[in-house]
């Protein structure tokens, strides 16, 4: 790693772990893997399928979320520790929430959303942020709207 790295945040690590791996002249992005989506009214369930060996960091997520591994063996980020985890697995994601994951077995992850919306580069755009600065933006955004809710 790098000098002084304990001293730093898990999120840090994270978002330092993710730009190693973009830089890499081999590294996939999610276009890569399959991805399916699944509609009903009020959600949609963003599932996807990625093989064993990877190496995988998801985007920020702004909004809870139930995720759910179906299938496979993954060592994940979940808080601040990496625990392995093997389907069948269900979790409610926080607002926030940055996950990092080693696909030990082939898996299949879903996300599931409380939503109407059903335009996918809509969807993309409402549910995650790219960066800690975009997050940091809605969330700014969000505080300021339940203000005016208020008065």
């Amino acid at each position: 790693m790098f000098r002084g790295a304990y001293n730093l945040s898990t999120r840090t690590k994270v978002q330092f772990i993710e730009t190693v791996i973009r830089e890499h002249p081999l590294a996939l992005t999610a276009a890569d893997f399959p991805l399916v989506h699944h509609f009903a009214p009020g959600l949609y369930a963003r599932e996807l399928h990625v093989p064993k060996g990877m190496l995988i960091v998801g985007k920020i997520h702004k909004h809870p979320c139930i995720s759910i591994l179906s299938k496979g063996d993954i060592s994940v980020l979940i808080g601040e520790d990496i625990v392995r985890v093997q389907a069948p697995y269900a979790s409610v994601s926080p607002a926030g929430i940055k996950r990092i994951a080693y696909i030990h077995d082939d898996i299949v992850w879903t996300t599931v959303h409380a939503t109407t919306e059903t335009d996918i580069e809509k969807l993309e755009h409402d549910l995650t942020a790219e960066t800690e600065a975009e997050y940091e933006e809605f969330c700014r955004i969000a505080a300021d709207e339940a203000r005016k809710c208020l008065s």
